[in-house]
C-alpha cells in the first residue's frame, strides 16, 4: 500500500494522502542527442512504476528531454514544464526565457500513458480514434449519434486499453515528476506549468509541499472545480462544465469586442455597432446550414457553426490573434447577407481552431490519452445524455463556447477506468516555498481568471501576478512577467501582493 494510504472519505469517495513514491526505485537516467528535436537538446528514458501500491512490480517508461542551461557552471539547478492539455507532448521543453534557459536545466516529459511514453491505446485502427473526436451537437440528432459513438469509442477502451488505464491520474504523474527529481539529485522541485499543467502542480504542491521549491502555474484550473466542485451535488456535473471555460471564453471576446471597437485597425469594427449582437447574426445564420467563403488559396471553404466558435475560440488564445479573427469575422459577416457575393479579393485566412482539453497535439496523441486523465481525477454523470442540460444552460451563459467545452468531457460518462490513487483534496497544505499563480485578467478562453484568483486563495502558501490582457497563459506577452518570473525562479522572490503587469503590446498593434 502507498504510505499513509490512509482512508478518508470525501464526498463519497477516496482521499489520498501519500506523500512519496513509497520507495521506487530512482531510475537512472543517461542523456543523449534526442533523434527528433532541434540542436542542443538532450533526451533519456525513464522507467517508473505501473502502480505505486506496488513500486517495484510492472514498469512503465517516460520520454523526457532536457535543454541545458547555457551557463553551466553557474548552473542553478533544473525547471521540470508541461505545457498543459491533459494530452499535451511536454518532451522538447521551451527555454521560458532566456535568464532560465542561461542558469536552470529545463526538462520535459510526456506525462504517462502520452505521447513518446509508454502510450494508452485504445484503436486498433486509427481511424476509429474519432469515436472519441465528435464534433460537439447542435440538434438532438447530432446529440444522440455523438453519445453512440463516444459509447462505441469507450467500449474499445475497455477492450484494448490494458492496465495502464487504471494509472492516469495526475496524481500519478506528480508521483513520477518527483521520481524523476530524485533521478535529476535536485532537493527540491522546480516547475513552470501551463493551463493542465496548473493543475499538475496544484496536485504536487498538496502529495509533496516540503518538495515545493519554486512552482509557477499559469492559466490556472481551480482543482476543486476540476476534481469534485465545492457543493454537494455538483460532482454530480461534468467537470467540463463545473470549471467554466465557457465563461472565461465568454469574458475574453467581450474584452475582444471591446478592444475592436472604435479601433481603425479592426475589421469587425463600424460605426455605432453592436459587436456582440453582429457576432450573434452570424452564429444564428449558420445554424440553418454552412455558408462558403473565398480562401486565400483560391478555392471555397465551407464554414459551420461550430467552425466559428472553434476558431473564435482559438484566436482568443492570443490576444495578438485579434486582426486576423477581426478579417474572418467581419467576411462571415458580409458572406452571411442574404445578397452575399463575395468574391477573390474578400479571400481570409480561417484562424486555427483549439481542440479542447487535448489541444496541445503531437503526432503520437489520441484524444483516448487525454481523456484517460481527466476521467481519473474528476467526478462526472454517468448518464451520458445529462450532458444535454449541462450544455444548454453553458450556451445561456457563453452562446457556441458552453457547448463546444461541456460536450468535450463526455467520454467520462461510460469511461472503463478507475485510478484509485487519485486525488481530490486537501488544497491547502502549507509548502516549503510559496506558490506563484499567473492569471490574465481581461479573459482566459480556457482557464477563468477567477480560477487563478480563487486558487491562489485555496492553496497553503501562494501569490496571485495578473497579466492585465486577455488570452490563454501570460508567459511571452510582458517583460513585466517574465522579470517576475526570472526573480522567483533565480532569486526566490514573489512580486509584491496585487501586482499587475502590462502586455508588451494591445491586440490590434
Amino acid at each position: 500500500m502507498l504510505t499513509s494510504l490512509a482512508t478518508a472519505t470525501q464526498a463519497g469517495g477516496l482521499e489520498l494522502t501519500a506523500q512519496g513514491t513509497n520507495g521506487a526505485p530512482v531510475p537512472e537516467l543517461n542523456w543523449a542527442p534526442c533523434d527528433a528535436a532541434p540542436p542542443g537538446y538532450e533526451c533519456a528514458e525513464a522507467e517508473v512504476p505501473l502502480s505505486y501500491r506496488d513500486p517495484r512490480g510492472q514498469r512503465i517508461t517516460l520520454a523526457l528531454g532536457k535543454l541545458p542551461a547555457t551557463d553551466q557552471a553557474g548552473k542553478l539547478g533544473t525547471i521540470f514544464y508541461n505545457p498543459g492539455g491533459p494530452g499535451g507532448s511536454g518532451q522538447i521543453p521551451p527555454q521560458l526565457t532566456p535568464e532560465l534557459h542561461e542558469k536552470f536545466d529545463i526538462v520535459g516529459f510526456d506525462p504517462r500513458g502520452i505521447g513518446a511514453s509508454t502510450p494508452l491505446r485504445c484503436f486498433p485502427q486509427q481511424d476509429q480514434a474519432r469515436l472519441l473526436a465528435g464534433e460537439f451537437p447542435t440538434t438532438l440528432a447530432q446529440e444522440r449519434k455523438l453519445v453512440e459513438d463516444t459509447a462505441k469509442g469507450t467500449a474499445l477502451c475497455a477492450e484494448n486499453a490494458g492496465p495502464l488505464i487504471d494509472h492516469m491520474s495526475t496524481a500519478n504523474v506528480a508521483r513520477d515528476m518527483d521520481l524523476l527529481r530524485q533521478a535529476l539529485g535536485e532537493d527540491q522541485t522546480s516547475y513552470y506549468g501551463l493551463s493542465y499543467g496548473s493543475h499538475l502542480g496544484s496536485v504536487y504542491a498538496n502529495l509533496f509541499p516540503d518538495k515545493v521549491g519554486a512552482v509557477a502555474i499559469d492559466a490556472v484550473l481551480n482543482p476543486v472545480e476540476w476534481t469534485t466542485g465545492y457543493e454537494p451535488g455538483q460532482n454530480f456535473a461534468p467537470f467540463s462544465y463545473r470549471v467554466g471555460s465557457h465563461r472565461g471564453a465568454e469574458n475574453a471576446l467581450e474584452s475582444f469586442f471591446e478592444a475592436c471597437s472604435g479601433d481603425e485597425d479592426c475589421a469587425f469594427d463600424e460605426p455605432g455597432a453592436d459587436l456582440a449582437a453582429k457576432y450573434d447574426r452570424i452564429l444564428d445564420r449558420l445554424l440553418d446550414g454552412p455558408v462558403t467563403i473565398p480562401s486565400p488559396g483560391g478555392e471555397q471553404t465551407e464554414i459551420t457553426y461550430q467552425n466559428v466558435v472553434h476558431s473564435t475560440l482559438g484566436s482568443l488564445y492570443h490576444a495578438q490573434a485579434s486582426g486576423s479573427l477581426a478579417r474572418f469575422l467581419q467576411t462571415l459577416s458580409e458572406a452571411v447577407e442574404p445578397a452575399a457575393r463575395l468574391t477573390a479579393a474578400d479571400a481570409v485566412a480561417v484562424p486555427d481552431p483549439v481542440e479542447g482539453p487535448g489541444y496541445q497535439r503531437n503526432r503520437y496523441a489520441g484524444p483516448e490519452q487525454s481523456a484517460a486523465v481527466f476521467c481519473a481525477d474528476s467526478s462526472n454523470p454517468g448518464n451520458p445524455y445529462a450532458w444535454s442540460g449541462f450544455a444548454r444552460s453553458a450556451d445561456r451563459e457563453a452562446r457556441g463556447f458552453g457547448s463546444s467545452w461541456t460536450w468535450l468531457s463526455l467520454p467520462c460518462a461510460t469511461w472503463p477506468g478507475h485510478d484509485r490513487d487519485h486525488y481530490a483534496g486537501p488544497w491547502d497544505r502549507e509548502t516549503a516555498n510559496p506558490v506563484l499563480v499567473i492569471g490574465n485578467g481581461k479573459g482566459d478562453p480556457a482557464t477563468p481568471y477567477e480560477d487563478a484568483q480563487s486558487t491562489a486563495k485555496l492553496l497553503g502558501n501562494a501569490r496571485l501576478l495578473t497579466l492585465d490582457t486577455f488570452g490563454h497563459g501570460a508567459l511571452g506577452n510582458s517583460e513585466c512577467i517574465a522579470g517576475s518570473l526570472n526573480a522567483y525562479f533565480i532569486e526566490g522572490t514573489v512580486p509584491a501582493e496585487g501586482t499587475v503587469c502590462q502586455p508588451d503590446h494591445g491586440p490590434f498593434d
